[in-house]
Order: C-alpha cells, then sequence, then structure tokens
C-alpha cells in the first residue's frame, strides 16, 4: 500500500469508529476485508488511526471538521507535513483537497479542552482534579504509550531476561524503581511472539499497575484475592511475590486464560466464583481493581475517550461503592481491603474510599498512591484501607 492508500484506510475505519463502532472492531473489519495489506500495512494504518483517537479534537480543529478525513488532514498538519502530498486522489490515495478541507486553524486559538483533546465536561472535572497537573496529564494522553515488562522473578532474574529479549532483536532499559521491570526501547511488536514472553519469563504490564502491586505490603504467604481480576495480571504479579492467591470475578469468562497463563508463568492461582469466595473467606488482603473510566489508560484504549459521559460515569461509581462494600466482607480481621483503579477522577478514587469509610465506622484509610500519567507510565489510583 501506498502511504495516501494507508491515510483512505484510516479514515474509512475512522468514519466506522466515528458511527459507534469499537475501534478493535473496525480494525479487524477493515483488515478481514483488505488481504491485499501485508503486515507493515496493517500496522501502519493501525498507528494512523490510534494516533487519529488521541487526537480526534486537535486533529480535527487543523483539519477543519469531525470525519475521519478531516481529522486524517488535521494530523498531517500537525505533522506538519502538507496533507496535500497525501491527499492527491491517485491510485487509492483520498480524494484531493477542496474547500471543505478547512485551511487549517491555529491551535493556539482552540479552547482548551480542544488543545488538550478532551470533552468540555472531562477537561472541567480535570481542571478540579488535577489543578495545574491536568494539562500536563491531558499532554501525555495525547502520545503512544511505552511498552513494560514485569519480569517474573520466580523463573528468571531480570538481567537474563533482558538478554533473552535481545537474543530476539527486543531490546529493553531497566525500570529503575521496579526491581522486576523492563522498558521495551525497540520491536515491541515482538515481545508476544518472543520465547521469553511464550515461555512465561516476562509478561507484559504497565510500569504503574507494576508500582501500585510492589506498594501492597503483605505478610510471608498471604491469602490473597485478586476480586475483579478480570485477565489476572495482578494476581499473576501477586503470586509472583509468593503469595497463595485467589482470583474472582463477576463475568468468569474473563478469566478464561487466566488458568494457561498462570501455568506459563510457573504459578498456582485458584480461580473462584461468587458462589465460593465466602467458603474460602477470609483473606489476608483482598484487591479491588474496580471497573472504572480507565482515564489513565487511555493511551492504549483511545476510543474510549470519546464514549465515557457524565451519566456512565455515575454508573460506574455505583458499581465502585458495590465492590468496595461486597469485598470489606471477605477480609480477615488483620487484613487489607485495597482499592484501585486506572482512573484520572476524584469521583473513582479518593471519593469513592470517603464514601465507603462514611458508610462504616470499621475501616481507616492507611496508604494511598496517586500516580499521574507520564512518559514512564499509565496513571493509576491505590488506597489502602484497614479495620480501625
Amino acid at each position: 500500500m501506498t502511504p495516501g492508500a494507508r491515510v483512505s484506510a484510516a479514515i474509512e475505519i475512522l468514519d466506522h469508529i466515528f458511527a459507534g463502532d469499537a475501534a478493535e472492531r473496525a480494525l479487524t473489519a477493515w483488515a478481514r476485508s483488505s488481504r491485499f495489506a501485508g503486515s507493515k500495512d496493517r500496522a501502519a494504518v493501525r498507528d494512523h488511526v490510534f494516533s487519529a483517537l488521541r487526537c480526534r479534537r486537535s486533529f480535527g480543529w487543523l483539519g477543519g471538521g469531525e470525519t475521519g478525513r478531516a481529522v486524517m488532514v488535521g494530523q498531517q498538519r500537525a505533522l506538519t507535513v502538507d496533507p496535500a502530498t497525501l491527499f492527491t486522489g491517485d491510485g487509492h490515495a483520498p480524494a484531493p483537497l477542496g474547500p471543505d478541507d478547512g485551511a487549517g486553524q491555529s491551535l493556539d486559538a482552540a479552547p482548551r479542552s480542544v488543545r488538550c483533546d478532551m470533552s468540555d465536561w472531562l477537561m472541567e472535572r480535570l481542571a478540579v482534579d488535577l489543578g495545574n497537573q491536568a494539562e500536563a496529564a491531558c499532554e501525555i494522553l495525547r502520545h503512544r504509550a511505552a511498552v513494560h515488562l514485569r519480569v517474573n522473578l520466580m523463573r528468571t532474574t531480570r538481567d537474563a531476561a533482558a538478554d533473552m529479549l535481545r537474543d530476539e532483536g527486543i531490546e529493553t532499559d531497566q525500570l529503575d524503581d521496579i526491581k522486576m521491570g523492563l522498558q521495551v526501547t525497540e520491536n515491541e511488536r515482538r515481545v508476544a511472539l518472543s520465547a521469553p514472553y511464550l515461555d512465561g519469563m516476562v509478561e507484559l504490564q504497565d510500569a504503574a499497575s507494576q508500582r501500585a502491586v510492589a506498594r501492597c505490603a503483605l505478610p510471608s504467604g498471604a491469602r490473597v484475592l485478586d476480586y475483579c481480576a478480570g485477565g489476572g495480571g495482578k494476581a499473576l504479579a501477586f503470586a509472583d511475590r509468593g503469595a497463595k492467591v485467589f482470583a474472582h470475578d463477576i463475568d468468569p469468562a474473563r478469566m478464561r486464560d487466566l488458568p494457561t497463563r498462570a501455568a506459563r508463568a510457573g504459578v498456582e492461582i485458584t480461580c473462584l466464583d461468587t458462589a465460593t469466595l465466602a467458603q474460602n473467606a477470609p483473606f489476608d488482603a483482598v484487591f479491588c481493581d474496580a471497573p472504572c473510566s480507565g482515564t489513565g489508560t487511555w493511551r492504549r484504549a483511545p476510543d474510549a475517550k470519546w464514549r465515557l459521559t457524565p451519566e456512565r460515569l455515575d454508573e460506574l461509581t455505583v458499581v465502585q461503592d458495590d465492590v468496595l462494600d461486597k469485598a470489606s466482607l471477605l477480609v480477615a480481621a488483620d487484613g487489607q481491603l485495597i482499592y484501585a483503579t486506572c482512573s484520572l477522577l476524584a469521583q473513582e478514587n479518593r471519593d469513592r474510599v470517603d464514601a465507603f469509610l462514611r458508610r462504616t465506622v470499621a475501616w481507616k484509610l492507611v496508604d494511598e498512591l496517586v500516580l499521574l500519567p507520564t512518559a514512564a507510565q499509565d496513571g493509576f489510583y491505590l488506597a489502602v484501607i484497614i479495620q480501625a
């Protein structure tokens, strides 16, 4: 595919997403109908689409509209590339620029929410919650996230894992403050097919999640319940620390791959359904990575940024309150209730903890970790609550 044809493909996919289709579904549908596209073409189109979604409002401002075409015109202008060099109409390239494509307004004149690529209402919330750090956090979310790996220290050392990855052309740097952490600096896309990953020596896990798990102080051999386990990344991290780990999710199907992942990592994790939780309680720690808006991880799922509404946010807080209430019943008398989200919003973070403490008289907050998104990590929130 020519560069222009790749842009045309991105426009087609973006129009489907803007009409309500999920990004991954739209990308998959295009790939299945475009067998002529090689792996490099698919990767390039995907990068176009995700870049456009991260910067949908600012690119649209620069491109003079809200369609896939306008956003891709704006993308080229943001890159200081004359879009006319790609919008030629030759072959499969997009049609030449016309009067409807705008002249490209300067971002200096745009409202802050446009410059920060946020919905107006959400920009207002972030400005209140993050203060003078709001714009910096939004700027980070406009760019691609780094790829981090957690080394399974029960299987190997960090240096040995780095050497194994290097043998497959994957270069990494150590994360200085995380003894098991690596950041991929070259050939990120090879990781999932590499021997160190397939053999369970490393797991894909963002640095913020690794820092959060490391922050949890656990007694030797602690019984830990990952209450909202999903794919089980944090359950695996706790198991690698020597904990006896149990995993639960309200939708057991989300944990379908966890037994395979645990076997690959050489650890044992017991999956529990809701009906069997009480008979396996109490636990020394119940870790609740609650369903949330994911605002701190929107670099990785940028279409979610444009789907969040105030109403959906309110619905999520009801779920979060329910998670805390139910999980608290499973904690041992001297145990820890650990609440976590990958959100930047106080409504999902400290507000939920404070609301839980108001509903009860037997608990107190003893530790809190607030991580804003940076070039080196996603955004994350952690609160450790114990019985008073």
